[in-house]
């Protein structure tokens, strides 16, 4: 996107909304308010998460029964200030101008308030009162404020804001009804009059948008007066791509006059904060300040020492779940999608169909499942510790890090989700404003070493790194290995990090400021809400992909089949049956199955394939049976194993602990009889997969969160060469 046009630029009228459709209500607040909790305990199960058009930033949508009469509720990105600095911020207006092409102008407004911070949450509620749109306050976590000291007399601070004020606790469900009611009635209303902060800026901006108009150009009055107020925003952005250099100029003029020399946005909360300061002193009362728990959590929490060790404790209790609380049920899907293979194959007659089906259809859905049990458990995790207040903690905690490779503490939740699977740690990142900082953290990710890498890696580690321990036993070196691979994805993205920010996503590290929310108890029922939308988005986007691949890959695994080879399997089959029984007869017919299926195989488009791409891969050691594996890694790392138990007639169904797999790989030879598998081309492969992106999933939500294939392409590209050249070098120099 061009620096001209702005994130969600648009110069059109809305369209006309559908006089049958559902009402849309705007729910929008400050972060940590409560509002997507509220959002949930609202609408339960009705909820549609899609994309906004143009943006990667995700529309959450749920369905409401007001008075008899659906109503559509958008949940818009938290923000403290109408003053877009970021995409998310600007499909906010967006929304709430009418702006969004398959979205109806809001009827009323839903602004969700901290009852424990009323004076800055009144900063974007006031602004939104310029709008003209009814108002519904929801005063959330009045629990909090009670705890607190904090008294607040709802009946005076209504009328003050010129709308309904409804207490509530989301946490709870207390107060929802009365929230429901205050709705229904907002809808029903006309536009309220627009409150007016700054009344000489009002006049000019109602001028220059009449001019504006007048001259074919589309901008309400209210987009001018942002555009004049925020001097270097998205706003003024926004102005200089709809309109012309002479109202640009005039736009500069016209601020440099109203201001007299000071800045518009400082006397807007000047203004808007006096206002807000009269409100608050009539309608709030607080207790002396009093030492709390909250309070000695965080100094517990925040303390260098302490919370660093406190830190690392959780995090190693977050990767124990991911990969061990994972494995029973990732067991379970793996044998019951086994089972269910091999029922189809017993009651369909061999032939494509059936391979497509068991082979294609069923080991590609297997493939994605499988992954479901970390993804759910990794996400449950973060989604506890972000309502729990800690992981701010966290954030703020790692912040002074991340910074030495040009990132904020916003980049390590997102990095860290990648241990377990970079999809998800892709999809956190939409928690970074500042776009060069989320694309840095989105090509720094996938080096975290995933999940998918480990069968790869211990095929290969416990295969040729020789059981060697040290220090009275306790230190392992295929353990070593193991670590040393985990710090070579880590460094690998922290140096891209580094030179991202130094070359193509040039910029200051962000001033990371972030607010320290009070400790709560989550709200289970929000939680599971959220949990089961991530693991819908998962499966929906990222397995749909998988899914199609595999079954690509599966084609070219497959055909062609010369009726020849199978028919010389046939004769030997024939035989086995006619000389052997029992045991011997299984174990015989075992083999030529697998024999079988490995010069299938060979003779398929995946090992022409293979063979074909042979003479680039040889530099590294590879002959074209690794080459075709790795060409059938690329959906999914972890089916690497699988395929290299076909080619070398093991069986499909082997796994990365398979003597009799690690036995034909100790023993594969090129034609001269030299070993393929040396320890330098072991080591060069092992290299070759901390590095690279095979990784369909993953460069698919590439492609998704930064909108462009380019960079999804550049990512696959700098990783798969880097991989490349760190398995040429290893396996050069160590041979």
């Amino acid at each position: 996107m061009s620096a001209s046009a702005p994130v969600g630029a648009s110069t059109r009228e809305a369209g006309v909304p559908d006089p049958h459709a559902a009402p849309v209500v705007a729910v929008i607040g400050n972060p940590n308010t409560g509002k997507s909790t509220l959002f949930n305990a609202l609408t339960g199960l009705k909820q549609k998460t899609a994309n906004y058009p143009g943006v990667t930033v995700e529309r959450h949508t749920g369905r409401i029964d007001l008075g008899g009469r659906e109503v559509c509720l958008v949940d818009l990105p938290g923000t403290y200030s109408l003053a877009a600095r970021s995409p998310d911020e600007m499909v906010a207006i967006d929304v709430l101008l009418g702006h969004v092409e398959d979205l109806a102008p809001p009827r009323a407004v839903l602004v969700v308030v901290d009852a424990t911070n009323l004076r800055r949450n009144l900063f974007l509620a006031t602004q939104l009162a310029e709008l003209g749109l009814p108002l519904v306050i929801a005063l959330n976590m009045l629990d909090v404020a009670t705890d607190a000291g904090v008294e607040i007399d709802v009946a005076a601070l209504a009328p003050r804001l010129d709308c309904a004020v409804v207490p509530v606790v989301a946490t709870s469900g207390e107060g929802l009804a009365q929230l429901r009611t205050a709705l229904a009635a907002a809808i029903a209303q006309p536009p309220r009059a627009r409150l007016v902060v700054l009344p000489e800026v009002h006049r000019a901006a109602l001028d220059l948008s009449t001019r504006l108009t007048a001259a074919g150009h589309n901008l309400s009055a209210y987009e001018v007066e942002r555009a004049l107020i925020d001097a270097g925003g998205i706003a003024e952005r926004r102005f200089e791509y709809a309109t012309s250099a002479e109202f640009l100029a005039e736009l500069v003029e016209l601020r440099m006059r109203l201001s007299t020399g000071s800045s518009l946005a400082a006397i807007e909360a000047r203004s808007r904060y006096d206002l807000i300061n009269g409100i608050v002193t009539a309608v709030e009362r607080r207790a002396p300040p009093r030492v709390t728990l909250r309070e000695h959590l965080d100094r517990i929490t925040n303390h260098p020492v302490v919370g660093s060790l406190l830190f690392v404790l959780v995090m190693a209790t977050v990767f124990q779940a991911v990969f061990s609380w994972a494995t029973p049920l990732m067991d379970l899907i793996d044998t019951a999608t086994t089972t269910l293979g091999e029922a189809a194959r017993a009651v369909l007659p061999p032939g494509a169909i059936t391979s497509l089906l068991v082979d294609g259809a069923i080991a590609g859905v297997g493939s994605v499942v499988i992954f479901l049990p970390q993804i759910l458990i990794l996400f449950a995790f973060i989604i506890l510790l972000e309502d729990t207040g800690y992981m701010p903690r966290v954030a703020f905690l790692i912040d002074r890090v991340m910074r030495l490779c040009g990132l904020s503490g916003q980049s390590f939740i997102p990095m860290l989700s990648s241990f377990a699977c970079a999809v998800p740690g892709i999809m956190a990142t939409r928690v970074i404003p500042e776009r060069r900082d989320r694309l840095a953290t989105i090509l720094a990710a996938p080096f975290m070493t995933c999940s998918a890498r480990l069968p790869v890696y211990a095929l290969l580690i416990g295969a040729f790194i020789p059981d060697q321990r040290y220090l009275g036993g306790t230190v392992n070196l295929q353990g070593l290995v193991l670590l040393t691979l985990y710090l070579l994805g880590i460094f690998a993205g922290v140096f891209t990090a580094f030179v991202m920010k130094r070359t193509a996503l040039r910029g200051p590290t962000p001033t990371f400021l972030i607010e320290l929310p009070p400790y709560r108890l989550p709200n289970w029922r929000s939680v599971l809400l959220r949990l089961l939308e991530r693991g819908r988005v998962f499966l929906v986007r990222a397995g749909t992909v998988i899914f199609s691949v595999a079954v690509v890959i599966w084609a070219l695994a497959y055909f062609p089949r010369p009726d020849a080879a199978s028919e010389r399997f046939d004769t030997e089959r024939a035989r086995a049956e006619a000389t052997l029984s029992g045991d011997a007869l299984g174990e015989e017919l075992r083999r030529i199955d697998d024999a079988e299926g490995a010069a299938h195989l060979e003779g398929s488009y995946l090992g022409r394939l293979g063979k074909a791409v042979a003479p680039v891969f040889a530099p590294l050691g590879w002959d074209w049976k690794v080459s075709a594996a790795v060409i059938a890694g690329f959906p999914a790392r972890e089916v690497v194993v699988a395929v290299l138990g076909t080619i070398y007639a093991v069986g499909a169904d082997t796994n990365e602990t398979d003597v009799a797999l690690i036995g034909q790989l100790r023993a594969a030879t090129w034609p001269d009889g030299r070993p393929v598998y040396t320890l330098p081309m072991a080591l060069g492969m092992l290299v070759f997969y901390a590095f690279c992106l095979q990784c369909v999933a993953t460069i698919v939500m590439i492609r998704r969160e930064t909108n462009s294939w380019g960079w999804a392409g550049f990512a696959w590209i700098y990783m798969t060469g880097m991989g490349y050249a760190g398995a040429l070098l290893v396996f050069q120099l160590g041979s």
